[in-house]
This record gives C-alpha cells, structure tokens and sequence, in this order.
C-alpha cells in the first residue's frame, strides 16, 4: 500500500496596499506554488479542494487576500482559525512605513482602495485600523520599506523555498536606533550597554564583521554574559514557536548607528542559533547608510 501524499503548504499573503504582494506572489509562482490573487478568504476551502482534486494535495498553495476583498476579508481570520483545510497555513503579512506606501502609490500612480475622496495617506490609515488584528497574528512580517524587488524576492526565497521546512527559520538582524527599530522584530535588543568602537580611531572605519572589530566588542565587559544569557531564551521561545506551528523567528539587535556592535553581536548570536540547529542568517539592515 503506497503512503499517502503529504498535504502540499498553504500561504496567505496579505499586508498594506503597496508593500509588495503581487511580488511576493510572482516569486511564490516561481517557487511551484498554486497561486489566486485577490481571493474572498470564504472561498479559501473550496479553493484548496479543488487544487486537491486537480493537482493533488501536495501542491502548495498561496492565495493573496487584500482589502478589496471587502467584507469578505473579515472572515479570513475564522477561516484560518478552523484549520479546516486541512494544510499547514502560514499567515505571510507584507507592510512598510506610511512615507514608503504613500510614494510607491504616487510612483504608480493609482489611487488607494480605501482612500475614498480624501488623501491617500486616508486610505492607508483605514487600511492599517483594518489589518491590524491580522498583522499581530501573523507568522511572518516582512518589512520591505528598505527593501528592493530582488531583495523582496529573495527574502520569500528563503523562506518558502525549501520544500520541508523542519527546522524554526529566524532572522537575526542588525539595525541603528537612529534608523528606526524594525517594525518586523518579535525581539529587539540593545547594544548601546558595551562601548562603542565608533570612539576607537583604528576601528571606527571598520564594521562589527571585521575581526579586529568583533573582537574587540566581544571583549567588552558584559558582552559574553548578554550572549550566555540571550541566545538560550531564544532558543526556549523558538522551540515554543515550533510547537505552536510558528517556524519564522525575526530578532533584532541594535546599536547606535548599526555598523560596529549590533552587526558584531548578530554575526555571533547567528552563529550560536546554528549550532544549536536552527536555520538563523544574519541580516544587517544600516550597514553601509553612514
């Protein structure tokens, strides 16, 4: 008797008007998903049975679900919430900063969906009272305000293009406090208790993935107790997330300026993550902006 087939991924991706979804799903499509856009969440069953019936149920599917769905859109939550498709669903939520949606909408010129006859500015903000119950219940944020068309695609790249995913797939990424904390963090931790290289004339030219650099920083008082400390909580929540089906984990470690102990410190807490056998990679957002 031959083993039945696995059920294939189900991801719904959805965000802010802007923020990259039609993207996302260009390169989910690459990947060998089935793909809907602008899906009403109360056709989501139907949708995966008859992808079942025709492709079998080992075919991946996303569907992307936005505000145009318009009162259909409040059920997806419920849909997600029965399980009743029978799939692993992952919630993907694509968002970027109000300045970034508002110039992408002028670059394109097309007016928001929920922006009425007021501003545009208006309709993301309705847009993001909407969504704000889906984002927090997300499995995965992706902030793309900084990101680019390739980068975007090759961040969806990495997490959804392994066709087993057994192992908690988390972000470590270093940024500077005067850039903004990413909105996309499940943790953010401070750099700015070990002292700054940036005042060492010989390493201020350098960055936190130089040696001298690194090492120095990891020398500091305080350093190797924050890892000792840290890297085992998140550890402990990354197996919580396992057993609650979260597999994305995005941690952020920030400093000053972004370029000699956040980066220093990500590197090594990435490092230690790996070790321990969890998928982390080192994503370093301001490096390079100074």
């Amino acid at each position: 008797m031959s083993e039945q087939t696995p059920p294939g991924e189900l991801v719904v991706v959805t965000g802010m008007t802007g923020a990259g979804r039609s993207t996302a799903a260009k390169e989910l499509e690459d990947l060998g998903f089935y793909v809907v856009d602008n899906l009403p969440p109360s056709l989501l069953r139907e949708v995966v049975r008859l992808v079942d019936e025709s492709a079998g149920p080992g075919q991946p599917i996303a569907v992307v679900v936005d505000v145009r769905s318009g009162s259909f859109f409040q059920t997806l939550q419920a849909n997600l919430a029965q399980g009743a498709t029978g799939r692993n669903a992952t919630l993907l939520f694509l968002d970027a900063t109000d300045e970034v949606l508002v110039r992408r909408q002028e670059a394109v010129r097309r007016p928001h969906p929920l922006q009425g006859t007021g501003r545009l500015l208006d309709g993301l903000q309705r847009e993001r009272k909407v969504l704000a119950d889906l984002r927090s219940g997300a499995d995965l944020v992706i902030d793309t305000s900084a990101l680019n068309v390739h980068q975007l695609t090759r961040a969806i790249a990495g997490a959804f293009g392994k066709a087993d995913k057994v192992r908690l797939s988390v972000n470590v990424i270093s940024f500077g406090f005067k850039y903004g904390i990413p909105i996309d963090a499940d943790f953010v931790a401070d750099m700015r208790f070990l002292p700054n290289p940036h005042w060492i004339p010989e390493l201020r030219p350098g960055t936190g993935r130089d040696p001298e650099v690194s090492d120095y920083v990891m020398t500091r008082e305080g350093a190797e107790e924050f890892l000792d400390g840290y890297v085992p909580v998140l550890a402990g929540v990354a197996e919580g997330y396992l057993r609650e089906g979260k597999r994305f984990m995005r941690v952020a470690i920030g400093c000053t300026g972004g370029k000699h102990r956040s980066v220093a410190m990500t590197e090594e807490i990435t490092r230690r993550l790996c070790e321990v056998g969890y998928d982390a990679r080192p994503v370093h957002r301001d490096l390079g902006r100074e």
